[in-house]
Order: C-alpha cells, then sequence, then structure tokens
C-alpha cells in the first residue's frame, strides 16, 4: 500500500475518534512513515519496456519493487522483475499484479513467506532458491483461485471471472476459493477440490472459473497462454535439464473425448460413505458395503530408454490423478478413505520403479533404480507420516527420506525439504484395499546434480 493510502486511511480512523488536528498530523505522519519503513524489498526491475508503473512511479531498469508495490503494464508494456532470491516474475502486457508479501529467511526457511497476486492479464513466476525450499509457505493468488507449487516456473492468465494455469517446469497444486481455501491464506490449498498440473503435462492446462472449487484440465498449455498474450523474444525459457521437464517425453494432445473423460473425474466426484481403517487403538469407522474399497493404481505413461509406457493417463473413470515426472497415480472411486483420529500405522515395500536422471540427458534417456529397505509409518493423532528407503544405481546405495502430512481423506502430502540431496517430494494416498494399503510417487536430488524419480506401492504391516 502506497504512502499517500495509508495516510488517508489513518486520517479517516483518527477523524471518527474526534482526535484535533494537531494531534491528528502528528500520529498519521509517524504510523505512515512505520509503515513505509516496515515494507521490505521483494526485487528490483531487470527488464522494462513500454507503458509501466511501479506503485506511483514509472517502471524502469535497476527500480527497486517493495513488498504491496501494484505493479502495471500498459498494451505495450513488459516487466521482469528479479526477486530477492534470484527467482522471476514477469508481467505481460495489460496486466496488473502485486508482490504481497516476500520475507526470506535463510538461517530457517520454514520461516520464509512468498505471496504473489494476479489481478488480471498474464504473469510468469519462476521460483527463487527460498520458495524451493520453504514452497508449503508460497501462495499465487488471483481473483478466482490459489496456485502453490512444487518448486516451478509457470505461466498464469486471468481476469475477474476466470484463471488458467500452464507449467514449464515442476509442477502446482491448484483450487478454487471454496471450503478452507480463502484469499488471505498462506501456503497451497491442498485438499479434495485442489488439483495439480506438472511439466510433464506440458499441453494441459488447469482452470477455474468464479465459484467453482475443482479445476478442469483442458488441452491447450502453454501455448494457449502464449497466443492470448505472446512472449518478447527475449523472455527466459525454461532451464533446460530441469528436473521434471527436459527429461520426459511430451504428453500426446488429448482429444476431445479424452478431455471430457478427465474432467468428468473432477465433477462428478461419487457419493461416497466412510470406510475403516484399523489402527492401535483398534478403533474404526463404519463403512458401507454397497461401494468398494478405493484402490491405488500406478505405473509409468512415459517411454524410457526404450521402454514402452505401462499406462494410460486416462485412467479408470472417476479416479483422483496425480501425477509426478514419468509416473502417474490413480485413486479410484469408491468408499471413501476416513483417517482415525489416532493410531499408528505401518507400512512394507511392495513395489516399486525408479529412474536416475543427469542434466543433459536426452529425452526418454534414463538409467534405471531399484529400491529397498522400504519403511513407511503414518501417525493419524498427528496427521503426518515418515518414509525411508535405500536407492541402488548399480554402483552405490543411495539413503532417501521424506515426511510430510496424511489428509483427513488419507491423501500424503510432501514435505519441501527434498530440495536437498537425500530427500524426496512425496505425493501420495492411503486405502483400505487389502487390508490397508498406500502408494505414492516421488522426485527428488540424491547429490548436486542428479534426480530421482519414481513410484512405490505398500502393503500394511
Amino acid at each position: 500500500m502506497a504512502v499517500t493510502e495509508i495516510y488517508c486511511l489513518i486520517t479517516i480512523m483518527l477523524e471518527r475518534r474526534g482526535m484535533t488536528m494537531p494531534r491528528r498530523l502528528l500520529v498519521v505522519a509517524t504510523l505512515a512513515l512505520a509503515a513505509q519503513a516496515h515494507a521490505a524489498e521483494a526485487g528490483k526491475v531487470v527488464f522494462a519496456a513500454g507503458a509501466v508503473q511501479i506503485a506511483e512511479h514509472a517502471g524502469a531498469e535497476g527500480a527497486a519493487v517493495q513488498e504491496g508495490d501494484l505493479l502495471s503494464t500498459g498494451a505495450d508494456g513488459f516487466l521482469y522483475i528479479k526477486t530477492i532470491d534470484n527467482g522471476l516474475f514477469i508481467l505481460r502486457p495489460n496486466t496488473q499484479a502485486r508482490i504481497v508479501t516476500y520475507h526470506v529467511d535463510t538461517s530457517n526457511p520454514v520461516n520464509t513467506r512468498v505471496k504473489l497476486e494476479l489481478i488480471k492479464g498474464v504473469a510468469r513466476s519462476k521460483s527463487g532458491e527460498a520458495v524451493k525450499l520453504a514452497r508449503q509457505n508460497f501462495r499465487f493468488n488471483t481473483p478466482v483461485a490459489a496456485i502453490g507449487v512444487r518448486g516451478t516456473d509457470f505461466t498464469v492468465y486471468t481476469d475477474q471471472d476466470i484463471s488458467r494455469v500452464a507449467v514449464l517446469t515442476g509442477g502446482v497444486v491448484v483450487s478454487g476459493f471454496v471450503d478452507a481455501c480463502r484469499p488471505d491464506g498462506a501456503g497451497p490449498c491442498e485438499g479434495t477440490a485442489s488439483r495439480e498440473l506438472s511439466a510433464a503435462q506440458r499441453n494441459l492446462l488447469l482452470q477455474v472459473q468464479r465459484g467453482q472449487g475443482t479445476p478442469l484440465l483442458l488441452p491447450g498449455g502453454i501455448a494457449t497462454l502464449d497466443q492470448a498474450s505472446p512472449p518478447r523474444a527475449d523472455e527466459p525459457l525454461a532451464k533446460a535439464g530441469a528436473a521434471g521437464s527436459s527429461n520426459i517425453v511430451a504428453e500426446p494432445t488429448l482429444d476431445a473425448q479424452k478431455t471430457h473423460t478427465i474432467n468428468q473425474a473432477v465433477v462428478q466426484k461419487p457419493v461416497t460413505a466412510p470406510p475403516v481403517m484399523s489402527d492401535n487403538s483398534g478403533q474404526g469407522q463404519p463403512a458401507t458395503p454397497d461401494l468398494p474399497e478405493r484402490q491405488l493404481e500406478w505405473g509409468r505413461w512415459t517411454l524410457l530408454n526404450g521402454s514402452a509406457p505401462n499406462i494410460s493417463l486416462t485412467g479408470p473413470v472417476n479416479a483422483e490423478r496425480i501425477i509426478d515426472g514419468n509416473f502417474v497415480l490413480y485413486w479410484t472411486a469408491g468408499k471413501e478413505f476416513v483417517s482415525p483420529a489416532q493410531g499408528n500405522v505401518g507400512f512394507a515395500l511392495k513395489n516399486s520403479e525408479a529412474y536416475i536422471m543427469t542434466p543433459g540427458d536426452a529425452a526418454g534417456s534414463a538409467k534405471a533404480a531399484q529400491l529397498s529397505n522400504g519403511t513407511l509409518n503414518v501417525d493419524f493423532g498427528s496427521r503426518a507420516f515418515t518414509t525411508a528407503m535405500d536407492l541402488s544405481d548399480g554402483a552405490t546405495i543411495h539413503k532417501l527420506q521424506a515426511q510430510g502430512n496424511v489428509g483427513a481423506n488419507g491423501r500424503l502430502y510432501g514435505d519441501p525439504a527434498y530440495s536437498r540431496p537425500g530427500y524426496i517430494n512425496v505425493q501420495g494416498a492411503l486405502s483400505n484395499a487389502g487390508g490397508g494399503s498406500a502408494a505414492y510417487l516421488f522426485d527428488g536430488y540424491i547429490d548436486s546434480t542428479r534426480t530421482v524419480n519414481g513410484a512405490t506401492s505398500w502393503t500394511h504391516r
């Protein structure tokens, strides 16, 4: 908020309290200056062209951008901002946006807070170093949707009633403003209404309309947004060799029937009842016998090392879908899983598939790896899980681990610490099928350059 706006707001409040003019002016000046001093620098302009405005000033290269500044571009305007953690925020023509919050704590990343707001137009956000370490505290708002990241480069179009999101690298989680997902919230909105999109789905985008909670998956991808508002020829390209991008074969364009099938899975959720998951307390939830248990099915949808895909991206009817790199996981329709209030459950590794990728590898090439000594433990009381396993590349054993949260419906949400070697990001779910089971997809770094991407299934111990 600009100092003039702060001045007016404070003046009105003090007038209503009947404060005399001299004292009122003193208080207003003091508070306004304090507010101005409190606004932190979020980044600097590295490129500006055409009509560009930063707060009350014309945008120019080298200009500082403060938290809360209104950023505007005209019909010919382009604005590139380098954030304080070496991220990138790009505004194309006829766009308005704000960097609402950009607080970075390098010593303790859990305290980092980042929030961006796109009011209208087209903007691109490329995660900086701090965001990659604190993705649970990143939020990108539009008038109708909340966007979280998985360590990401993505583009957004919005007006007041509709938003579209496409991914260049990494992945996003998108939700409309429903239930507990609110514009004033922090971090991603992850729940039954949210949907994920990864760079593996380059030909697809997620769309949210006003009043709609669950995004629709539509054909188009980045090309659709670029067509609506073309980038300049000098706009930086997605980084070659980035995890989740160049090492993945581009997804084929979906035809209309396939898109319709996927959207039916989004908008026509089955009416379900709580199932039973045993825990150490011996208590569970009542189940309804007329619906099957939800199954967990995963496979590789890309071509790797000449090996054909073993699963389709369309998936079972009404199944929820999670995509991470080369793998897709389906959570089929059935009795809704309900996490017990208390208890601990342990799982043993049943099946797995994993690949190690090195920057510069040709698309579709990767080295197969083996997983062993896997553990997965769920603490329902604290709504948390931990997992660990050994990854063998044929010459070296790499220790992998992860932790995260468990949703009320059994959804597994990983922790962003996977940006460090030895840590992985996990996305998965729990099921009552087979007396208790779990499955998750994962990706992460095994050293400073190589990444791993894989899928696992687990049985109740």
